[in-house]
């Protein structure tokens, strides 16, 4: 029995909302589509997402991405035993919070 292959309209319906999926190519948009999975996604978005491109890609693309939260990058980072302070986000922090955060 051979596995289902994973297409973009395998992901929750919110994800991806500013672009025509049809045009998403999931090996040349990886960094888009790993991107907003992982900042978007739910649970079964993620588990597609790690059977699609496997955890250390993602943990690699992760680590260049200075707009993801604190909790998403410390749950990658503690999945694929990397260390946090490698990441972007981290070391970028906002220099001048907003007052509401």
């Amino acid at each position: 029995m051979s596995e289902k292959k994973i297409t973009i309209h395998d992901f929750s319906e919110h994800l991806f909302w500013d672009v025509d999926k049809n045009t998403l190519d999931l090996e040349k948009h990886k960094r888009y589509v790993i991107k907003y999975v992982i900042m978007y996604g739910m649970y079964p978005d993620w588990k597609k997402l790690e059977a699609l491109y496997g955890l250390d890609s993602i943990a690699e693309i992760a680590e260049n991405l200075r707009e993801l939260d604190i909790k998403t990058a410390s749950y990658i980072a503690l999945l694929s035993d990397k260390d946090i302070q490698k990441f972007s986000c981290y070391t970028s922090k906002q220099s001048n919070p907003q007052h509401w955060v």
